[in-house]
């Protein structure tokens, strides 16, 4: 008996007409999608949030809940937000056009739907779709395999966690762009993956590192950037791994880099970084009060080897906000 055939995607096909609704899921059914059909905006959220969609096809005009209400709903939930949406309208004028671009749709189809336009979108679309899905498991190994690497030292437990919302409430305060909070968040997950490189009588060595074991640690930016170099999606996340162990003084590593040279998103996450490893708990000392820390930093600072603003801003972000006091709950 021959095996079915795995579908080629799931199509999501929402319309309060039963007539155009029937005939889009034959038609698709015949060239290998899976659908799920929905008769109003309402249902068709209701779907989006039970199950994987790969694409959603939405007429416009539908009660209850409108396709372009249901697109902008679509788009503005992380869990969602990354399925393309085809409007499907009657309407022909620009501006029902421009109000689709504004929901957040990623094309149309005018109706009468043609058969040809109709498959060539869902089958573009889909394929962007599993792209978008291999992209995001990729991502997600690299962020267990950096979480099982931090596991391995009880010391550093839901450091990763902490990092990347230490670092993003940082950059919230200095104002810095969406793209460069979010490389940061990612940033605090992985930015010390390269360590999968270093052997782990180093990693967990109790006392000073002998010269060729600091050669060896200081190797790990540069193999964690070599490791996420791959995904294009972390492009701005790349400097942030190299370069988070420079000092301003340009006596840190691996590239000796000084002052200007070190990119902000850097600095932002080593002044995070360094004040999260001197307010956790070691097993040669107790975790300092945060005043305590505060104060270790900015003679440091004075030597040259910390951006001084930044750690001003840590500072005032430490009086005035409580993400950072809330940050030892995140696991």
């Amino acid at each position: 008996m021959p095996q079915a055939r795995m579908p080629l995607g799931t199509v999501l096909v929402a319309d309060d007409s039963e007539d155009n609704r029937e005939l889009l899921c034959h038609l698709l059914r015949l060239h290998g999608y899976r659908v799920v059909s929905a008769e109003d905006g309402t249902q068709a959220l209701a779907a989006l949030a039970r199950e994987p969609i790969d694409l959603a096809l939405l007429d416009v005009m539908m009660p209850h809940c409108t396709g372009y209400a249901v697109c902008r709903a679509v788009k503005a939930r992380p869990e969602t937000r990354l399925i393309p949406v085809v409007l499907i309208t009657g309407l022909g004028n620009i501006e029902n056009r421009i109000q689709g671009i504004e929901s957040g749709a990623d094309d149309f189809l005018s109706k009468p739907v043609r058969k040809e336009e109709l498959l060539a979108r869902v089958r573009s679309l889909v394929r962007l779709k599993q792209f978008t899905d291999e992209l995001e498991n990729a991502e997600t190994v690299l962020c267990s395999l950096a979480r099982s690497i931090e596991a391995k030292d009880p010391c550093t437990e839901g450091h990763c966690d902490r990092l990347a919302h230490y670092s993003v409430a940082l950059a919230e305060r200095l104002g810095l762009p969406e793209d460069q909070r979010v490389a940061l968040r990612r940033a605090g997950i992985v930015h010390d993956i390269g360590k999968v490189a270093v052997p782990e009588r180093i990693l967990h060595k109790p006392g000073p590192l002998d010269p060729d074991e600091r050669r060896i640690m200081e190797t790990h930016p540069v193999v964690g950037e070599h490791i996420c170099a791959p995904l294009k999606s972390f492009r701005l996340v790349l400097p942030i791994i190299r370069y988070h162990h420079e000092r301003m003084d340009g006596s840190g590593y691996p590239d000796r880099l000084s002052n200007g040279s070190i990119p902000l998103t850097a600095r932002v996450l080593q002044i995070v970084d360094i004040y999260d490893a001197l307010t956790t708990e070691r097993p040669y000392r107790k975790a300092l009060p945060q005043e305590e820390a505060i104060a270790i930093l900015q003679e440091e600072a004075k030597r040259g080897w910390w951006d001084a603003g930044l750690l001003r801003e840590l500072a005032g972000l430490l009086e005035t906000s409580p993400a950072f006091a809330s940050a030892r709950s995140v696991r």
